[in-house]
């Protein structure tokens, strides 16, 4: 499994703890200085089956700056995926990427569901 992190945030620390302390075995990956590609974000986008949408980190600085929540409705998938593969901190985190699901954001529940 992948964990993409990234170390200044609070949410991805959660998670990070979360999942040592209940034994999951993941190889951690910083979310800005090794950005996911456009077409890993597609292949796992795909794999989630949840919106685009929730791939971007809509309360970052980066979104805000960018005007994002006015501009996503009117760019294709694939100018989205290119924009998300520009930056990591565009992206939501924490992600943890497995053989058969991904998971965004931290949700302790849903974690538990899939990891234990």
């Amino acid at each position: 499994m992948i964990f993409l992190g990234y170390p200044r945030c609070s949410t991805s620390n959660r998670a990070q703890k979360w999942a040592d302390d209940h034994g999951v075995a993941y190889t951690f990956r910083h979310i800005k200085d090794d950005n996911p590609t456009a077409d890993e974000l597609k292949a796992w986008h795909a794999l989630s089956g949840l919106p685009l949408k929730r791939f971007f980190n809509t309360s970052g600085l980066k979104y805000k700056e960018l005007q994002l929540k006015d501009r996503l409705p009117q760019m294709s998938e694939e100018e989205q995926f290119a924009l998300l593969a520009t930056d990591g901190l565009l992206v939501k985190r924490p992600m943890l990427i497995a053989d058969g699901f991904v998971l965004v954001g931290f949700n302790e529940a849903a974690w538990a569901e899939k990891l234990l």
